[in-house]
């Protein structure tokens, strides 16, 4: 069925459907379509459920929720077209990833794995099957905006411009900011631990080729990663989107039928099965393992770690150092060197490094810290060598830390010449904002439209949906 069709039947099914609501055999309202949008329908259950998760994230409205929450929907539905249209991908990867992280921060928020479930109502395998499809839309939409303003600039005399005739109450405040060294070491896991690990992936290797059971069936029963609900299944992915220890054994599977051996990475312990391949992409599915780390292992690497701070603190160059120490006071840095096992770090002498979409800086709000790290700096004076402390990294597994703060920038007005970037960054919103406004309300002007009676009276943000 060609797309011009189907949009007519959409056309021809909301004239009559529009309003109208779904009922029970009691004559109980269980849902409407609201809105028509291209070929879309959005439905009152559609508006409930963005409320809900609203509400659970915290989210606020402009103006009366039940105008903006449609509209929100409508925009999204506008921007998610075009992004099927344009071909822009999210990766199987990216989206088990992205849904973990999700559902790591709800647990941390709440308090525990059964607690969400209560919460939710619902198992956490349901919960990361609801999650997947809406995160796969989010990210095609994010995918998309950033795609239509990718090449929107600013120069220093628009910033310098935009500040001279900005008026003084309208000046942003700077947040505290502060620039953290750390120093992180993963405890070691016990051998018997991987011993342990690595027979139950034999195991399973073992009853794979004897026909006992399937991969997929082991992989959704044991695999501690998020492509589990898939039967282990990671997608059509690219060499670089695996890290070269999984993608090197990956890439050189031939027989589908055949396991893979065992396989080390950062994450833990795998065993992969081939799926397809298709050009320079393959399909695979893996079952991931990860060793416990015991609590007398933390604790080994949480006195390590004091035992550098109190070094740091003194100057003093551990014994052990001595005949090969050239320095005479021994420094943080000089321990980031010799005992950090953070990659991302250890060459920068332990600087965090704050990623966003304006670039790569080193100054972090105390919010946008880790949450670990965050509760250590905030009552630090600058200088200062915390104690060693537990704390998860961005992959997901247990570290323990010490940190230096560097510097902190107490909270002020902005000015143009201490606060330039940020200024900058105000300015390219605002740019990106405007281009985005009018490229929704562009293409509002050349899609089908319907909206029910009941909100012909809402201020939205957006013109032209009222026609």
């Amino acid at each position: 069925m060609s797309k011009r069709i189907l949009v007519i039947l959409v056309f021809l099914v909301s004239l009559v459907t529009l309003g109208n609501a779904q009922t029970d055999s009691l004559g109980t309202i269980v849902d409407e379509v609201i809105w028509v949008v291209g070929d879309e329908a959005i439905l009152k259950s559609d508006v409930e459920g963005m409320r809900i998760q609203g509400q659970q994230e915290g989210m606020h409205w402009k103006g009366d929720p039940d105008c903006a929450i449609p509209e929100q929907i409508a925009v999204q539905k506008l921007y998610l077209n075009q992004a099927i249209i344009d071909s822009v991908e999210v990766t199987e990867s990216e989206i088990s990833q992205g849904v973990e992280q999700y559902i790591e921060n709800m647990i941390s928020v709440i308090g525990s794995r059964e607690k969400l479930e209560e919460y939710q109502g619902k198992t956490l395998s349901q919960i990361r099957s609801e999650l997947r499809d809406s995160y796969r839309e989010r990210q095609m939409v994010q995918g998309m905006q950033q795609k239509l303003v990718k090449d929107i600039a600013v120069t220093p005399a628009e910033v310098r411009r935009y500040f001279k005739d900005m008026p003084l109450d309208s000046i942003p405040f700077v947040p505290t900011e502060v620039e953290v060294q750390i120093i992180t070491q993963q405890p070691r896991v016990e051998q018997e631990e991987i011993n342990r690990v690595k027979e139950r992936l034999r195991e399973f290797t073992d009853r794979i080729n004897k026909g006992e059971t399937s991969f997929q069936t082991l992989a959704r029963l044991y695999s501690q990663d998020g492509s589990a609900r898939n039967g282990g299944e990671l997608g059509y992915t690219g060499r670089a989107g695996w890290v070269p220890e999984f993608a090197n054994v990956a890439f050189n599977l031939t027989d589908p039928k055949r396991v893979s051996k065992i396989v080390e990475t950062e994450f833990g312990f795998h065993i992969i099965q081939l799926i397809d391949k298709r050009g320079d992409k393959i399909n695979v599915r893996h079952i991931l393992l990860k060793p416990e780390i015991s609590d007398d292992a933390i604790q080994k690497s949480l006195n390590r770690l004091d035992s550098v701070a109190n070094d740091v603190r003194a100057g003093t160059v551990p014994e052990a150092l001595k005949p090969y120490f050239k320095g005479e006071n021994f420094t943080f840095e000089d321990a980031v060197s010799l005992y950090s096992d953070d990659k991302d770090t250890r060459n920068n002498n332990g600087l965090m490094a704050n990623v966003t979409q304006e670039g790569r800086t080193s100054r972090f709000k105390l919010a946008d810290l880790p949450q670990e790290v965050a509760k250590v700096v905030d009552g630090m004076q600058v200088g200062e060598v915390s104690k060693p402390f537990e704390m998860m990294n961005e992959r997901g597994k247990t570290v323990c830390a010490i940190v230096k703060l560097k510097s902190r920038t107490e909270g002020h007005k902005a000015t143009i010449t201490e606060d330039f970037q940020i200024l900058k960054n105000l300015v390219l919103e605002k740019r990106r904002h405007e281009k985005l406004h009018q490229w929704v309300v562009n293409r509002i002007k050349s899609t089908y439209v319907r909206v029910n009676e009941r909100y012909r009276d809402c201020q939205f943000e957006y013109e032209g949906w009222v026609r």
